[in-house]
């Protein structure tokens, strides 16, 4: 299984510069981490990869799959920035109605609503409103809306932004529960998002992609002395200022 960009080109306004331009790229197994700072391309390859927009030259697919179609959709799920809750539904509620979105009928969709909050830990919260949640407690249910279909590709936008450092291991900790069968693209800014515990590091900037490769080769980057816990943080720094940005 592989989601692949071939050649794409994207770019929000005709009279500017594409944010991507002649872009390729594919997603590896497990848990990739995107890097990169505001403005890196890093949404756009989200959106594109999620289907949401579509590329004006090149090509998505998940394996012969192309993107746009309900079976793409279904096997690709997409979670953004802002989980936005709905009052007057339950956690399970919200999950199930994900589900019946993406073309579940309603009986199943229930049933794998609960399924999905137990791979999120939070059966406890199912019949809780969605509105009294947590900031973690609603992006855990949005990762559960990404599940309840049966994705193989879930493509997360800023996840962890807003979370306190407890919110943020618990989160790291379900993400890597998933990777065994569902292979995850977490876009962020911050390098203490997982990237040592990432199986795949891929840093962007300018719409390029400065490095792309397993976890290890991203470190070799880290200068020698570097403090212990600051190694991601400094092989980031070190790629941005290869090419003239300031981390």
């Amino acid at each position: 299984m592989t989601l692949e960009l071939t050649n794409c080109t994207y770019g929000y306004r005709r009279w500017k510069q594409p944010v991507l331009q002649n872009f390729s790229y594919a997603l590896p197994d497990g848990l990739t981490v995107l890097l990169g700072p505001n403005g890196a391309g890093k949404s756009t390859l989200l959106k594109l990869a999620a289907s949401v927009t579509r590329p004006q030259k090149g090509g998505v697919t998940l394996d012969d799959e192309q993107a746009g179609t309900t079976a793409y959709r279904r096997a690709v799920a997409w979670m953004p920035q802002d989980i936005v809750p709905m009052p007057t539904l339950s956690a399970r509620e919200y999950v199930a109605y994900i589900g019946w979105l993406k073309g579940m009928n309603r009986t199943d969709a229930w049933k794998q609503a609960r399924k999905a909050l137990v791979r999120v830990q939070l059966t406890d919260k199912a019949d809780t409103r969605t509105s009294q949640l947590s900031g973690g407690q609603l992006r855990r249910v949005g990762v559960a809306g990404a599940l309840v279909h049966g994705a193989r590709v879930l493509l997360l936008d800023e996840p962890t932004a807003g979370m306190d450092p407890y919110q943020r291991r618990v989160f790291r900790d379900i993400l890597r529960g998933l990777t065994g069968d569902v292979r995850v693209l977490l876009s962020t800014h911050d390098v203490a998002d997982l990237a040592e515990e990432a199986d795949h590091v891929t840093v962007v900037h300018d719409g390029t992609i400065l490095h792309h490769g397993n976890t290890h080769t991203f470190l070799t980057h880290t200068p020698p002395g570097t403090l212990e816990g600051r190694a991601a943080e400094a092989a980031y720094t070190v790629l941005l200022r290869s090419r003239g940005v300031a981390a």
